[in-house]
């Protein structure tokens, strides 16, 4: 029996998580031990120093809930998230570029009819997003269905607003049968990501910016397609160049074009001067 020393510790531990039923689970598993123990030889971790991290993680876990995910955004603040993202998401460079999930995604957002106003009366400057969603040939993809959801025009999201108890600014729109679309919604703002809670205590000890560029979520999840989760940013935002999540790619930037009050992409007349941004998506097709 080999006892433990620190010279073999790395191989007895490799050893014993090779042993993973799931040849994947193995892999997985032992090169995690390899690069763990790497780090903590680099860096010679201390036991309070690595008693702080399990403090950390156990804060995480337990400030996560059905609304709030501290270990996305976690993931997310070292670049994990979009690294994750790029790896998986190697689209043929026709297809819309994937962007990170972030913590405020949900499943359950209501159904949404072409030209929806998923802002319900909220404040803040009309913005109408319109265009369509193809495949990488162009092909229009009737019925398609587009998840959005973003944050209001002060950069807050229902899952950072405990009185808030109901979908809000979010919506599941689809696609007429040319592929068109048409969201209504309003300008949303840069916002800084949650900071009361782990992740913002440990990143209020560096010089990083907290904050995101103004965007709206999309997902799309469509039979015959690679899965596809993206952002549209604010041309001109604040942040574009800091994105906090790294989430910030150049063809996902898009103008919001000002319009005086009169007629809008669905149809209807605004009597108020609105926004109008003109985005075409292209879904990758499955192998």
């Amino acid at each position: 029996m080999a006892f433990v020393t620190e010279d073999n510790i790395t191989d007895l531990a490799i050893e014993r998580w090779s042993t993973a039923h799931s040849p994947r689970l193995a892999h997985l598993m032992t090169t995690l031990v390899r690069h763990i123990h790497e780090y903590a030889r680099e860096v010679e971790l201390t036991e309070a120093e690595w008693m702080a991290a399990i403090e950390w993680l156990t804060r995480v876990g337990q400030i996560s809930d059905d609304k709030r995910q501290e270990f996305i955004l976690a993931s997310d603040v070292v670049g994990l998230s979009m690294l994750v993202v790029q790896l998986n998401n190697r689209f043929d460079g026709k297809a819309t570029p994937a962007t990170v999930l972030g913590p405020f995604h949900i499943d359950d957002s209501p159904a949404a009819p072409y030209g929806y106003d998923m802002s319900d009366g909220l404040p803040g400057t009309p913005l109408f997003l319109t265009g369509t969603v193809s495949d990488t040939a162009g092909h229009p993809i009737p019925g398609a269905i587009l998840d959005v959801w973003q944050a209001d025009a002060d950069g807050t999201y229902e899952a950072q607003m405990p009185e808030i108890d109901e979908a809000r600014l979010r919506a599941k729109y689809q696609t007429r049968t040319d592929g068109t679309y048409c969201v209504r919604t309003i300008a949303p703002l840069g916002y800084t990501i949650p900071m009361d809670g782990p992740v913002g205590e440990l990143m209020s000890r560096t010089d990083i910016s907290e904050y995101r560029p103004a965007h709206v979520h999309f997902m799309f999840d469509e039979p015959g397609y690679e899965k596809l989760i993206t952002h549209l940013f604010q041309d001109g935002a604040d942040y574009l160049d800091t994105d906090v999540v790294f989430g910030v790619k150049d063809p996902l930037i898009v103008r919001f074009v000002e319009h005086p009050a009169g007629p809008s992409p669905d149809g209807r007349v605004m009597d108020t001067p609105f926004l109008v941004a003109r985005y075409d998506f292209a879904l990758q097709p499955k192998n």
